[in-house]
């Protein structure tokens, strides 16, 4: 099949009207309502790979990767907590609900992220038996929605994640189609079966963050006062939502950069709502720094986790020499376990779409069996398989940012430093708030 490129190479395309944009107008012209899918954004946006390390040689001295250790623990919640999570690695599984995800895929995430001693999330709509049991400790998110709340299932967590906004969606609420909502996820929800679903985007008791300190005072109740209380925001105005959140009385604040990925929701909110995380993360760490609650400030201090678009070792060393303490993975963690696998070609090819680009998560017609609740489908994720996938590559996350952090001369991944790094951009330089590569500017910097 022979493209206009190649029979007239004369033509020229629009750069305002290339042919996604047109054929978005001619769908939305045909149909008369916007679009809906799953991911993150796909637009080019300032990103980790803008920045570099500055590898030891002289001036600062390596360490030896065969001899010399680079450790990765990380504790999240002592500020207020009586247990605080111990995790051997500061890479987390971001909430991913059940019923957005299949019963084996949250199992699988559970199976993955205990081997490698660390922590999974329950998303929206509830805490699953098979995630539980699987999973050594698991973060419960409290929702808007409200969806699968149970007090008792809030004293089975080991921490709870307060989520105020998701980065694809900051300001919206979530969906779940009709067609993914079985009678089982009815049931957990509270829902008619096969209706589509909503969410809320904001939390129906409280309407500022004054409200909000009054319910992490209630959650504390409930649990005995035992267990972490994180708070999770969309990146918009980070600066002040961090600080508002820690004045609640948050142990861990999480913030999600608009590169983060959802099960369904508008595409014009994944594409225009939010700020890259790159920009994100310098503007919660000031916050942190100037509450006094940023590392270093022991029992007292904040820990900040951040997520959005992290697929490589070298975004989690990225994300730490920034400031963040631990790093949150979802859609990174859905492709290790299977999704958008090309053995399943034939099977994506059926629903007009191919590995690499299926992002109708919405549909439940996911041939990996991960974002469906179809049976038939869900059988072709084999959890122990999938979660011994996730392992591996939580293995190597690891391993690659501890290479990273000895070119550094760092004995842990928490020493990496904002003076570790410089841009390649002047985009990434005035966001990251690093210099540009070869000089001392940073763009905007006093």
């Amino acid at each position: 099949m022979t493209t206009p490129s190649t029979t007239t190479p004369w033509l020229r395309e629009s750069a305002t009207f290339d042919r996604g944009v047109i054929h978005e107008i001619q769908r939305a012209a045909d149909t008369g309502i916007y679009d809906i899918r799953g991911w993150g954004a796909k637009r080019k946006l300032p990103h980790f790979d803008d920045l570099l390390f500055l590898g030891a040689s002289m001036s600062r001295y390596p360490l030896e990767g065969y001899r010399e250790k680079c450790d990765t623990d990380v504790v999240l919640g002592g500020r207020h907590a009586k247990f605080p999570l111990h995790l051997d690695i500061p890479i987390t599984i971001a909430g991913m609900s059940f019923g957005a995800l299949s019963g084996q895929a949250k199992e699988a995430l559970g199976r993955g992220a205990s081997e490698v001693g660390t922590s999974t999330t329950t998303g929206d709509g509830g805490m699953t038996p098979e995630e539980r049991g699987q999973s050594k400790n698991l973060v419960y998110q409290y929702l808007p929605s409200r969806y699968g709340m149970n007090p008792d299932d809030l004293r089975k967590a080991d921490a709870i994640e307060i989520v105020l906004g998701q980065g694809a969606k900051p300001g919206g609420g979530g969906m779940l189609l009709g067609q993914k909502i079985t009678e089982r996820v009815a049931g957990m929800r509270t829902l008619p079966m096969g209706v589509d679903q909503r969410s809320a985007c904001r939390h129906p008791d409280w309407t500022g963050p004054d409200d909000l300190a009054i319910k992490i005072i209630e959650l504390r109740e409930i649990t005995g006062w035992e267990k972490p209380i994180y708070v999770k925001v969309g990146a918009t105005r980070t600066y002040y939502d961090v600080k508002l959140a820690v004045k609640a009385g948050a142990d861990v604040v999480v913030v999600d950069g608009m590169q983060g990925g959802t099960a369904a929701t508008q595409d014009v909110f994944i594409e225009h709502v939010g700020i890259p995380t790159l920009a994100a993360i310098p503007q919660a760490v000031q916050a942190l720094q100037e509450m006094g609650v940023h590392r270093g400030s022991g029992e007292g201090s904040v820990q900040l986790i951040v997520s959005g678009g992290i697929r490589s070792g070298a975004d989690v060393a990225k994300a730490m020499a920034l400031g963040a303490d631990a790093v949150a993975i979802g859609t990174a963690a859905l492709i290790a376990l299977g999704d958008n696998h090309p053995r399943f070609a034939e099977q994506y090819a059926e629903i007009g779409s191919a590995p690499g680009f299926y992002d109708d998560f919405q549909a439940g017609r996911d041939p990996a069996g991960i974002t469906t609740q179809d049976p038939e489908l869900a059988k072709n994720l084999d959890p122990v398989d999938a979660g011994r996938r996730l392992a591996n590559y939580l293995r190597v996350l690891t391993m690659e940012a501890q290479t990273l952090a000895r070119a550094c001369g760092k004995s842990h991944l928490r020493n990496l430093e904002p003076q570790d790094l410089v841009a390649l951009t002047v985009e990434a330089s005035a966001m990251a708030r690093v210099p540009l590569a070869g000089t001392t500017w940073i763009p905007g910097a006093m």
